[in-house]
């Protein structure tokens, strides 16, 4: 049994480390902070979790509460995760729970996260030390310990000191901070700057001179950091987290969730919120593996497709003339060592069929989902093609937070069956006020029947044309 106190970094899931995520995914029970990201937290799949978060006048539990939950966790589990916002021994109290545990007798580790006093500048273009502006930097509490009397920081001292303060946490003790500075000496003009849910994608920063920041920062939300000093003006010109072309949108995505997780992570690298609602599911179906070999030519109609029809030797497609939809599907082809003879220039049905060309006479595999359109098998039967269909998987319906996906600034449809699943049952009226970003003709065609007109149409009609398609959109709304 050992119980890891593990830092969960500033917020954005990239910034935790390799450590962090490993002990995650293997731990069987969490106890995490209200800074930990909810993202990172998921990480941890089926382990229990435990809600210990700190909220300004809301504690789920006290500290001694959280000390007596981790040697009890450790007397039942061999792995238990200690999950904090930040770094566990920058104001994380994690000091506190590895001496609880000592004198417990509980082995315990310590796992570094990157600390919001750096991490969180760096993503306002904020340098904490600058060549020629600022050669230290000093990080203090920004909430003292209420219990205390009288305030165990020299203010004097901290007014006097060259370089940058970092005050973290205390957006509610910003202008009583900012008037005990100046009181201390510190120069009122002295420029300063208040950052709002550091790295993740709802991050403010406002800046003003010292003697004003309170007033400027009025109304930011916790969790958030001061920094006094003058590379604070530097954000002017350093800015690029909060200057990305998708900053400040939400966006859904709406794909299964195996294959949402690349479109998402293409919309938060632009510097969109992505709101995951995966409408449907990949449902596998039993098969009986063709011989490929007897076939002319294959024809895939998804990435999905490739993975379960090539699961094993793909040496017999040796001579095969291979077809896939669109680029994705190519691509999945060619993650198992095969180069598709023939892609479309549109990823549709009609697309691939015009690209075959003639067929009389060859037998051809269609690899496809169970309730997929007949398109591409009755064009290849007119043509005199020897058709056998093969049904690798069907889409399945998965609940859907409507509540969530009608609150975002654009909707992604990836298929037909993802508008279905998202859009059948709301009131008309609701369903108008999606603003839809439709993946290629089939998909729009069914949000067309669902009475929405998609704001724009992918093209090329894969995952690339939809996020161009959603920069577009967000472009010409500027």
């Amino acid at each position: 049994m050992t119980v890891y106190l593990v830092g969960a970094g500033p917020g954005d899931p990239g910034l935790l480390t390799l450590r962090g995520r490993q002990l995650l995914e293997r731990c069987q029970a969490v106890v995490f902070d209200a800074l930990a990201d909810e993202r990172v937290v998921a990480m941890a799949g089926s382990a229990d979790l435990y809600d210990a978060g700190k909220r300004a006048g809301a504690h789920a539990m006290t500290q001694p509460e959280i000390n007596e939950l981790l040697v009890e966790l450790a007397g039942r589990h061999e792995c238990v995760v200690r999950l904090k916002g930040g770094d566990p021994f920058v104001f994380g109290r994690g000091g506190e729970e590895g001496l609880a545990l000592h004198a417990a007798g509980v082995p315990f580790e310590v796992v570094p996260g990157i600390s919001s006093a750096l991490a969180v500048p760096a993503y306002a273009g904020i340098p904490i030390t600058q060549r020629g502006v600022a050669a230290q930097f000093t990080v203090v509490t920004g909430h003292e310990d209420a219990s205390r009397e009288g305030s165990a920081l020299d203010w004097a001292q901290l007014a006097a000191t060259p370089g940058t303060l970092v005050f973290l946490m205390g957006v509610r003790s910003l202008a009583e901070n900012a008037r005990r500075l100046i009181e201390h000496g510190r120069d009122p003009q002295t420029p300063a700057a208040v950052i709002s849910s550091g790295t993740r994608p709802s991050q403010r920063t406002v800046t003003a001179p010292l003697d004003s920041i309170a007033e400027a920062a009025a109304g930011l939300p916790a969790p958030a950091i001061t920094l006094v000093g003058e590379v604070a003006a530097l954000h002017r010109e350093l800015s690029w987290f909060e200057t990305r072309p998708l900053f400040g949108r939400r966006i859904a995505v709406t794909r299964a969730r195996p294959q949402a997780s690349g479109l998402a992570r293409r919309l938060e690298e632009l510097g969109a919120a992505v709101v995951e609602a995966p409408a449907i599911r990949i449902a596998d179906l039993p098969f009986e593996p063709p011989d490929l070999a007897a076939f002319q030519i294959v024809c895939v109609t998804s990435a999905n497709g490739v993975e379960r029809l090539l699961a094993g030797d793909v040496r017999a497609l040796a001579g095969v003339r291979v077809a896939a939809v669109g680029r994705a599907t190519a691509d999945a082809l060619r993650g198992r060592g095969i180069e598709p003879d023939v892609i479309p220039a549109a990823a549709t049905q009609e697309g691939l069929l015009e690209a075959l060309g003639e067929v009389a006479g060859a037998r051809v595999l269609l690899a496809t989902a169970e309730g997929a359109r007949d398109v591409l098998e009755r064009g290849l039967r007119e043509r005199g093609g020897e058709v056998t269909v093969l049904h690798l998987y069907r889409t399945e319906s998965e609940p859907v937070d409507v509540e969530a996906v009608l609150g975002c600034d654009l909707v992604t449809f990836a298929s037909s069956s993802t508008v279905v699943s998202v859009l059948v049952g709301l009131p008309p009226a609701v369903r108008r006020e999606v603003r839809a970003v439709s993946i290629g003709p089939v998909t729009t065609a069914a949000l067309r029947e669902c009475g929405v007109e998609p704001c724009i149409e992918a093209s090329p009609h894969d995952v690339d044309g939809l996020v161009a398609a959603v920069l577009h959109v967000a472009g010409s709304e500027e």
